[in-house]
């Protein structure tokens, strides 16, 4: 195994944050709270657990590698009502694929794309900071990782006109989270458009991470379902990735979906058949169920509103605080962000996550720390509380080229 794809990869972000901290003690006398991990701790819905008590049944029963036709009808009628478009426009049987959680279709997806690119030298893009899975899909996909800066000075999103031709030309694969994980930022249609753009004339896929698109502040984030057919006319080259585990607090249900370009469904279904779990049917018809109600989405975009308003309060002008469009994420700036990390778990009780464990193996957020606001109010509150006291430090006037991360790009 020595030298191998896997040896070259780094720990992912979650167990170097457990390395840092393990010889570390937080203070006794108060309990540790974790930020570090975007795991909801809303309520979940009650339709969960009633539907899978319903289908109780089925439990004895293989399903389907490529679901029920009620459950792909019930994601095709989600996804045009969400994206406004008509009734039909996207084909249940050849447009949708359920999946056991979009980290396992994420990872997959990058072998489909090298696969079937046939390119040398081939190339998976992705922003950075990222989603680790992106990182790591590509490399053992047999691709080089291709980092495209999306930092404050590009309003946290790729600058796409920046990616070299000789690039473009070898890519196989290109991972575009919107709205993005960590800092929130949103696509705007034109930047969607542009990067389907590059897609189709340079002949590689482009993988859409919308898992927190229903999270979103004041206005929804455009689809890229909705982009690739009102603006452009077709599916083709586009794999859209969407998930319940944020929409409807059910990470543990591990259910989500892949949409677009029938031609990448078709071969990602046969993919999925040799290598990827199958949900089980209750499930599937929890899921369905999930999609098909949009008022305990309502509720959980409110309770995460609130909590943006209590970071607001405490921490406007302080360690560059930005309000996301999106996501449920706060990006600081607190200058090293793995000695802040370190000192908010010995002197807090607070494990968040440093910026750095979310860049590739030259990194260029290392000044920020990542925390995700999933526990309720009065939990967010005392975490907010715990870091102004821990990394106090003088207002900061807010920069100026943050405020176009407000209205998205």
């Amino acid at each position: 195994m020595h030298g191998s794809r896997l040896d070259r990869l780094g720990e992912f972000p979650f167990r170097r944050l457990a390395g840092l901290l393990a010889d570390r003690v937080p203070p006794a006398g108060r309990p540790v709270l974790d930020l570090g991990i975007g795991e909801p701790q809303h309520p979940v819905p009650p339709i969960l657990a009633e539907t899978v008590a319903r289908h109780a049944a089925s439990w004895n029963r293989y399903p389907p590698p490529t679901g029920t036709p009620s459950f792909r009808q019930a994601v095709a009628g989600w996804a045009c009502r969400r994206g406004g478009l008509p009734e039909g426009a996207l084909d249940p049987g050849r447009h949708v694929l359920p999946v056991a959680g979009t980290k396992e279709a994420l990872y997959l997806a990058a072998q489909l794309a090298v696969d079937r690119a046939g390119r040398s030298r081939p190339a998976v893009l992705m922003p950075t900071p990222f989603y680790a899975v992106y990182y790591g899909a590509a490399a053992m996909a047999g691709a080089e990782p291709v980092l495209l800066p999306a930092t404050v000075a590009t309003g946290f999103l790729p600058d796409l006109d920046a990616i070299p031709a000789e690039t473009l030309a070898r890519t196989a694969a290109f991972y575009l989270c919107t709205p993005a994980n960590p800092q929130g930022a949103v696509a705007d249609r034109a930047y969607l458009a542009r990067a389907l753009a590059l897609a189709r004339q340079h002949g590689f896929a482009l993988f859409l991470d919308e898992c927190y698109s229903e999270l979103w502040d004041r206005t929804p984030p455009p689809s890229g379902l909705d982009v690739a057919l009102n603006d452009t006319g077709s599916l083709e080259r586009l794999l859209v990735f969407q998930s319940l585990s944020k929409r409807s607090n059910a990470a543990g249900l591990r259910s989500g979906f892949v949409a677009g370009d029938p031609a990448l469904i078709r071969a990602f279904a046969k993919l999925r058949a040799y290598a990827a779990p199958v949900q089980p049917l209750p499930l599937m018809a929890a899921a369905e169920a999930l999609w098909n109600d949009e008022a305990h989405v309502e509720a959980n975009r409110a309770l995460y509103r609130q909590k943006f308003d209590l970071a607001e309060q405490r921490l406007a002008g302080r360690f560059g605080f930005f309000r996301p469009p999106a996501g449920f994420f706060l990006w600081l700036d607190v200058g090293d962000g793995v000695a802040a990390a370190s000192r908010l778990w010995t002197e807090a009780g607070l494990k968040v996550l440093p910026g750095a464990y979310l860049d590739g193996p030259e990194p260029i957020s290392g000044a920020y720390l990542r925390l995700a606001l999933v526990h309720g109010l009065d939990t967010t509150a005392d975490a907010l509380d715990r870091l102004v006291a821990t990394l106090a430090s003088p207002a900061a006037t807010a920069r100026p080229d943050r405020a176009a991360l407000a209205k998205g790009r």
